[in-house]
């Protein structure tokens, strides 16, 4: 018999209005077995059957909703689904190859992730009921890509809010160790069991185009550049020189064979520091450089709303030390990946940001994250990233 969640009284309008979640607050009772990542029913305080989904009694999202049809959960089932986040890229990002196919709630997907590198797929299962149907998706994933191969990449943090171990590692075909990605003409070399996420950051992807057009004989600063994207799109658009600042050692190394691969390594250098001390530091400090553009890219600062405060003042501190260091009438693209800003705070967190640095700045572009992670308009969760290019007034 199929379990039943019944909800609390009124608790359905926000999944009758577009959501795709229930939180375990909203449940007044459950009716059949409480295993995690099962596929169950959802029903209204009145009995009325509101759609089938996954449950998961360790998580705060107890239910997320597959489907509000009662149609049997079959392997074509994934197939129409995966097929179709297939098709609405195509008509919308043209031949792209590599890119993001699958964006979990975004393709009546909940909780699957996955990004195409050429002919190589890498996937993140990010919900116990994703986890639970993996070989089924994964058959799916083969039936409408035909890949080379199939790596998980399921050592997201995320998984520990759904009680599941993280693990990655082959699922199918063949994975090499690094492979070549092209991104509007420029290349990058990609290492998908190694890289952070899944190995590369595809909803940038548009940001960078779109500050590559003001970077022709300007000087770079690339904060958090990770394997150095904005910098090869910059120096590949005539920028004079641009400087990747970063932690990791490793990234830093890919950023270098980056520059090599697209024959700019003459205009790029890397620099290993703590983004977070660089515009402190007494050295950067001391040798006065200015910038006439600079890109931040941190990574998400607000977790969670509790830290959303010190997060808060995080981005405004270091935005505000970035304007202090661009050259009259520079640029600074900066952007933020915590769900928890909203685009409203980031808008009041760059306003803050000026008055501490004491720059007048105008708001060249506001941007989001790229058509590949499309937004439900129904379900605010699904956009998380935002990003700003701003230009300081001469003073």
């Amino acid at each position: 018999m199929t379990t039943k969640l019944i909800l609390r009284k009124n608790e359905e309008h926000r999944l009758l209005s577009g959501h795709l979640w229930i939180f375990s607050n909203e449940i007044a009772g459950i009716e059949g077995e409480q295993i995690k990542g099962d596929i169950v029913e959802l029903y209204s305080a009145g009995r009325q059957f509101l759609g089938q989904g996954f449950f998961n009694p360790s998580s705060l999202i107890i239910f997320r909703l597959l489907t509000r049809a009662r149609d049997v959960i079959t392997p074509e089932f994934w197939t129409e689904r995966i097929r179709s986040a297939a098709d609405y890229r195509s008509k919308i990002m043209g031949g792209q190859k590599s890119l993001r196919v699958v964006f979990g709630e975004s393709d009546n997907l909940p909780g699957l992730i996955v990004d195409k590198y050429a002919d190589v797929l890498s996937v993140q299962f990010l919900s116990a009921g994703m986890e639970l149907n993996s070989d089924a998706v994964v058959a799916a994933l083969r039936r409408v890509f035909n890949p080379a191969g199939i790596i998980a990449r399921n050592d997201s943090s995320l998984r520990v809010l759904e009680g599941l171990e993280q693990t990655s590692g082959v699922l199918w075909g063949d994975v090499p160790a690094e492979l070549e990605i092209e991104q509007d003409g420029i290349r990058f070399n990609v290492h998908p069991s190694a890289g952070q996420k899944t190995g590369f950051f595809f909803d940038q992807r548009e940001n960078r185009r779109a500050l590559a057009q003001y970077c022709a004989g300007k000087t770079l600063l690339d904060v958090f550049s990770y394997t150095g994207s904005f910098s090869m799109y910059a120096l590949k658009n005539g920028a004079a020189k641009a400087v990747a600042v970063d932690s990791s050692e490793q990234a830093l190394e890919a950023a270098s064979c980056n520059a090599r691969l697209n024959g700019v390594a003459d205009r790029f250098s890397a620099v290993k520091a703590d983004c977070f001390d660089f515009f402190s530091d007494e050295n950067e400090k001391a040798s006065g450089e200015k910038y006439d553009i600079i890109v931040l890219d941190p990574p998400a600062l607000v977790k969670n709303k509790k830290h959303l405060q010190a997060g808060f003042r995080a981005y405004v501190k270091l935005n505000a030390a970035a304007l202090s260091r661009l050259s009259p009438g520079g640029l600074l693209a900066t952007s933020s990946c915590s769900h928890h800003l909203s685009p409203a705070d980031f808008r009041v967190m760059l306003m803050q940001a000026a008055g501490k640095a004491r720059k007048m700045v105008r708001l060249v572009e506001q941007r989001s994250q790229g058509r590949d992670h499309p937004v439900l308009v129904s379900m605010p969760e699904t956009e998380y990233l935002k990003f700003a290019i701003l230009s300081t007034l001469l003073s």
